[in-house]
């Protein structure tokens, strides 16, 4: 009987896992809103200048495939994000500012845990990847000819969905992002500004 009792629970479970697996071949669409935190500390450029970014939110859409079950390929994109940044001396006045825009397209490949004994059935997820962030309408308060690199850098992912029906949820996520970019003003290189933000969001996701 024993035996029998062991046999019927892992049957049990192997039926539950499967039933929660999010199988090979669908594809999945999150429209939301994510905020961009750049890290506290952005740098010192070569004239002694430390960079203070600030963050911004802005409407995201991602899409991911399924090429196993479980296992996602995810796209992030987003309208362009918008920063304000200050330039300040060791004493900590600013002597120049400045803004940018900038788009993070995200590409990770991501697994979805499944099979938990989870309230509400939450679902969690992990991911790593690649982000390439471009730099755009540069522009500095002494109007000078300010100009920021295109960066490439790794990118984690970590998340939750709540479902609410059986093809939609609710997403909570936090991403990392090794974002840093060389500037130059008026031809002179000023150094490398590390922004590399925590990007945290809500959305909903429909799967197909």
């Amino acid at each position: 009987m024993k035996l029998q009792s062991l046999v019927l629970a892992a049957a049990t479970a192997l039926t539950m896992t499967t039933a929660f697996a999010v199988p090979a071949g669908t594809w999945s669409v999150a429209a939301g809103a994510h905020y961009v935190d750049p890290k506290s500390d952005n740098g010192t450029l070569n004239n002694g200048l430390s960079v203070d970014v600030d963050g911004d939110v802005r409407p995201t859409i991602s899409g991911e495939y399924f090429i196993a079950n479980n296992v996602g390929v995810e796209l992030l994109a987003a309208i362009p994000f918008h920063h304000d940044f200050d330039l300040n001396d060791p004493n900590g006045n600013t002597v120049l500012t400045g803004k940018t825009q900038h788009l993070p397209p995200t590409l990770s490949l991501q697994y979805h845990f499944d099979g938990y004994d989870m309230p509400m059935n939450i679902k969690p997820f992990v991911g790593v990847g690649v982000n390439y962030t471009t730099f755009f309408k540069e522009r500095v308060s002494n109007g000078g000819d300010l100009e920021l690199d295109d960066s490439v850098g790794v990118a984690g992912h970590i998340g939750v969905d709540i479902p609410f029906a059986d093809t939609e949820a609710f997403r909570i996520d936090a991403r990392y992002m090794d974002i840093k970019t060389d500037a130059s003003l008026n031809g002179d290189d000023l150094g490398e500004i590390d922004i590399s933000p925590w990007v945290y969001g809500v959305a909903f996701v429909k799967q197909f």
